[in-house]
């Protein structure tokens, strides 16, 4: 079973990605990175190794100038 402490709210998971919070909630919408939410409340919850894989995916190298 997948623990609570494995999930991270929106505001959270912006900040690991570096983009603001209502890009998360669109790319969420989108379907373009997986989201959950909690059955308690409805928030959004991201999981921390769904980031990592979003991350890896999009990541681009940068070119140092020459």
């Amino acid at each position: 079973m997948t623990k609570l402490s494995e999930y991270v709210k929106t505001a959270e998971a912006a900040e690991i990605l570096g983009v603001a919070q209502n890009t998360l909630r669109k790319w969420a919408e989108r379907g373009d990175i997986p989201m959950h939410r909690n059955p308690a409340n409805g928030y959004r919850l991201f999981k921390r190794s769904d980031l990592d894989r979003f991350l890896k995916k999009t990541a681009k190298p940068i070119k140092p100038k020459a």
